[in-house]
């Protein structure tokens, strides 16, 4: 019978781990080639405050139409935020603290307004990632042809108006035609934005709000993802100190038979 010794298997478990991680980023590359390129989005799940601005920006703008079904508003308090805040900064239509974050928009109405009932945000960012729900709020752009008189770079003909123009300001986009490559079909391509009218916000502060917005966003997509890797760092540092001890003791056992 053949003995397989822990430091072969630790060595197949590592090179198992770097062959699935770099499958993933291979996905994770290829997805991001198509399209608009992706801004990356700043990763602020450690700060409170940011989490604390995002959960305002997201009650008072997003959930005229959107919901988070999954969260209830209590479920706040993780992000430093009391009873009493929650009442007095986050409800506006007679929730209470315990209720669910619903919209009162009934789906049939959604759908005529905007041609799709708007998603349920509870999980966006698990679903689409940061780096797109946070270009994609930064993309909007003045398009008349348009129903809602928005277009967007990342989504293309979509259906959401721009909903934080008043922060933003107006902006339009600027397009030229180009060949494609090897005499294909004529291509637009997108050379830049001009400010039509100004913001509350200036660029930078605008950008500073947005990110604060998709942090919440992806702290909502799964509350607890921060006591898990909390958990998970605690348990890699075991496992190491254990398979180097254990990797001892088995090189120990075997020499002392030999």
């Amino acid at each position: 019978m053949t003995k397989i010794t822990l430091k072969k298997l630790y060595t197949a478990l590592i090179s198992s781990t770097l062959a699935l991680s770099a499958l993933g980023f291979s996905a994770s590359t290829l997805a991001n080639e198509e399209g608009y390129p992706l801004d990356k989005a700043p990763n602020r799940l450690n700060n409170m405050s940011s989490l604390q601005n995002g959960a305002k920006l997201f009650t008072n703008y997003c959930m005229n139409c959107h919901g988070a079904h999954s969260v209830r508003y209590n479920r706040l308090r993780d992000i430093g935020l009391t009873d009493q805040q929650i009442k007095d900064n986050l409800l506006f239509s007679g929730e209470k603290v315990g209720d669910l974050m619903k919209v009162n928009m009934a789906p049939a109405d959604a759908k005529v307004w905007f041609g799709k009932a708007p998603p349920d945000l509870s999980v966006e960012v698990r679903s689409r990632g940061a780096d797109w729900i946070y270009t994609y709020l930064r993309t909007f752009y003045r398009d008349d042809t348009r129903p809602t008189g928005w277009n967007n770079l990342v989504y293309k003909n979509v259906g959401m108006p721009h909903v934080l123009w008043g922060l933003q300001g107006e902006r339009a986009a600027k397009f030229e035609e180009v060949k494609g490559h090897e005499g294909g079909a004529t291509e637009e391509k997108f050379m830049g934005f001009e400010q039509l009218t100004p913001g509350s916000l200036k660029e930078q502060e605008y950008d500073d709000q947005i990110a604060d917005l998709v942090n919440y966003m992806n702290w909502m997509s799964e509350p607890d993802q921060l006591n898990r890797k909390r958990i998970g760092v605690i348990v890699l540092l075991f496992f190491a100190v254990f398979t180097i001890v254990a990797w001892r003791m088995n090189k120990a056992y075997w020499k002392s038979i030999q």
